[in-house]
């Protein structure tokens, strides 16, 4: 049994808080995403491969058949790609550097929780909580505050109440 279903199935307090990245896919920026590649040791012709599948792209904006004049894309990993969602994971992939909490990614989705029965726990969580948020606004990748939650798993009384 692993130390997370161990920690659930005692009954111990947890609280979970599932985040949500404010366009995830859309936020991505390329010159930052390059970095990212590089300290993971993609060099050479597939990071000059990589950089310019990315680079000179353009968009524009249809509404009700009135076109917007097309606009070049700085930011974003493509949707609907193989290649997106992994230049993505590889993007978040430090998200954790420094965290004590448990972590779970998936996507654009981040749920942490970890254990609450004392004080010390509580301003651990929250410390947790602030790294991530100092990571998302050195990365510019914001939270949507809106879709963020926090559940809270209170220990179970003995008698079945």
């Amino acid at each position: 049994m692993d130390k997370v279903t161990g920690c659930l199935d005692s009954g111990t307090p947890v609280d979970t808080i599932f985040l949500d990245f404010a366009k995830a896919f859309d936020k991505v920026l390329h010159r930052r995403l390059a970095i990212k590649l590089e300290n993971h040791g993609i060099a050479g012709k597939l990071l000059q491969w990589i950089v310019a599948w990315l680079s000179d792209r353009k968009q524009r904006v249809c509404i009700n058949g009135t076109k917007s004049s097309w606009r070049s894309v700085l930011s974003g990993v493509p949707q609907g790609s193989v290649l997106g969602p992994l230049l993505f994971l590889v993007f978040i992939n430090d998200l954790d550097d420094g965290i004590v909490s448990w972590i779970l990614k998936f996507a654009d989705d981040t749920k942490m929780f970890g254990e609450v029965s004392n004080v010390v726990q509580h301003c651990q969580l929250q410390k947790d909580l602030n790294t991530l948020s100092q990571w998302s606004k050195d990365w510019q990748m914001l939270f949507h505050v809106d879709t963020c939650k926090v559940m809270h798993r209170i220990k179970q009384l003995e008698d079945g109440l």
